[in-house]
């Protein structure tokens, strides 16, 4: 069974930095583990994903430049580093797993049919 389970949230003032962290465990494929945000009344939003295969990563236009996805394989871990966080950022963020790489469609297969785990808030002040 796949499980997902995500931390790190908390709040920080505009401009500051935080990291996400997800552990996925149940996994015997290759698989994309990403993240989605969610802020009050707004449709959910892909931030970005990477492959456990080859570490292709994957970046929404809005994390960009700020925010660094990375993967440790032999943990399972996937850490989100966001740094330059701006009161837009704040939101619940969610890791999402799916099968296969990360690439333009992942997050479509995410939404689909991927693997979800629970949510982390952060909050950014101005």
């Amino acid at each position: 069974e796949v499980q997902l389970q995500a931390s790190g949230g908390g709040s920080v003032e505009a401009g500051g930095s935080l990291t996400l962290s997800c552990v996925a465990s149940g996994f015997t494929y290759i698989h994309a583990i990403g993240w989605f945000r969610q802020a009050p009344g707004e449709e959910s939003e892909f931030v970005s994903c990477i492959s456990s295969s080859d570490g292709t990563t994957l970046y929404a236009d809005s994390a960009k430049d700020r925010f660094t996805i990375s993967i440790d394989n032999a943990k399972d871990l996937v850490t989100l580093q966001m740094s330059g966080l701006k009161p837009d950022d704040a939101a619940v963020y969610f890791c999402a797993a799916a099968e296969g790489d990360c690439y333009a469609e992942t997050e479509k297969r995410m939404r689909m049919g991927g693997y979800w785990g629970q949510g982390t808030q952060v909050t950014v002040s101005s």
